[in-house]
């Protein structure tokens, strides 16, 4: 075949997530789009901070507004910005040449992983993980090695130290995580740190921390603890697309400890990979999102809408863990298919993903990026999809 034996399997393995969509399109046109429930997507969908939305109008009013290309790892002033805000956030003295403007977190997490990975090299990530990761990973050149976590879906350290090998290179992480809004703590993070660290000596080579943070600002009673505190031989990636509702700008960085080993060179392969991806991030949300460092979404609509789709499906007898961050919920499945269960959700009009599809088979997931009619108006479709397996 012309294509590559990897892309057809890719292809493949995505069918089933454009099937979903055209599915929910036919749904939708059949029955009228107020009458489907849609939890599929990850699409946020609370209004970006008014601040940030004057400040985009005074920057289009500027006629003095250039359009042209910018420097690879972005303008110097919108680094410092960026690195001033982390240096507080992190409390670490970070310095502008470690930032690098990327298009959404995507980006950054493509810069990393090409910077860091030869090929054939294993990224650890714990599972249940981001279907993406598996992309990533293939344009890295990489193996991507799932990791199991415990049944609160926090980091097994056990079972970390025992997956790491003399191809380990990478281990990926995300929290708050997609698909089960877990955030992991401090110490859990501090024990991670340990355990890479010897593993580094144990096998003489760098094992570097990549935490994907997209969903930092979006936390219910809990703050997502710094990496950086944990293990001085991290980058963070991430992205403005949730926190200011900007999924479709595509406006991110990679951000590398100061002490990281040869994290200097790291941010200059990260600044070249991403003149091969993008040439740079999108010049004017550059000059935005300078302006409006640590502000974000109103994230009490989302935890009031973690709490009705908690509730509601706590009545109707569903096991999860409530989530802590995010937006999604993890549920577990009434039938060890998941993939059958989402089929009979369907049935209901209600759309969700098969926990298969993020490496946790057994489960469903559900995105509450969504308006509170979807989730009033589903409960009663997942209460039916219940009783009907009980009835069996």
């Amino acid at each position: 075949m012309p294509i590559a034996d990897k892309m057809t399997e890719m292809v493949a393995a995505s069918s089933m997530v454009k099937q979903m969509f055209e599915e929910g399109a036919r749904l939708k046109a059949e029955h009228g789009s107020g009458n489907v429930f849609d939890f599929s997507l990850g699409n946020p969908d609370v209004s970006p901070p008014a601040g940030f939305k004057e400040v985009l109008k005074q920057l289009v009013a500027n006629d003095a507004l250039g359009h042209g290309y910018t420097p690879n790892s972005g303008y110097p002033h919108v680094r410092q910005a960026v690195a001033d805000y982390l240096s507080s956030e992190h409390a670490i003295a970070l310095p502008r040449d470690f930032i690098v403007m990327t298009v959404g977190a995507a980006g950054a997490l493509n810069d990393a992983l090409k910077s860091l990975m030869n090929p054939g090299e294993e990224i650890l990530v714990p599972s249940p993980y981001f279907m993406g990761y598996e992309h990533y990973a293939f344009i890295a050149g990489a193996a991507l090695k799932p990791v199991p976590t415990r049944s609160s879906f926090h980091l097994d350290p056990a079972a970390i130290d025992t997956a790491i090998t003399d191809r380990t290179r990478v281990m990926l992480i995300n929290s708050p995580n997609n698909p089960t809004g877990v955030v992991y703590t401090a110490e859990e993070l501090a024990e991670l740190g340990e355990i890479l660290d010897r593993a580094s000596t144990r096998w003489g080579r760098r094992i570097y921390l990549v935490s994907d943070e997209p969903y930092r600002k979006i936390t219910y009673g809990v703050n997502a603890p710094s990496v950086f505190k944990a293990y001085p031989h991290s980058i963070v990636v991430s992205s403005y697309s949730k926190q200011l509702s900007l999924a479709g700008e595509r406006i991110g960085y990679l951000a590398v400890h100061p002490q990281a080993e040869d994290g200097g060179l790291i941010a200059d392969a990260a600044a070249l990979t991403n003149t091969m991806l993008c040439v740079n991030a999108p010049s004017l949300f550059q000059l935005a999102v300078a302006q409006v460092q640590g502000i974000s979404v109103d994230v009490s609509i989302y935890r009031h809408r973690r709490d009705m789709l908690c509730r509601g499906l706590a009545e109707a007898g569903y096991e999860f863990e409530k989530p802590e961050g995010a937006f999604y919920l993890f549920p577990k499945s009434p039938i060890a298919d998941d993939v059958k269960f989402v089929g009979m959700l369907k049935e209901q009009l209600i759309l969700a993903v098969p926990g298969s599809s993020f490496g946790g088979p057994g489960h469903f997931r559900l995105s509450y990026a969504v308006p509170e009619w979807a989730i009033t108006g589903s409960l009663a479709g997942f209460k039916r999809a219940r009783e009907k397996i009980q009835s069996g």
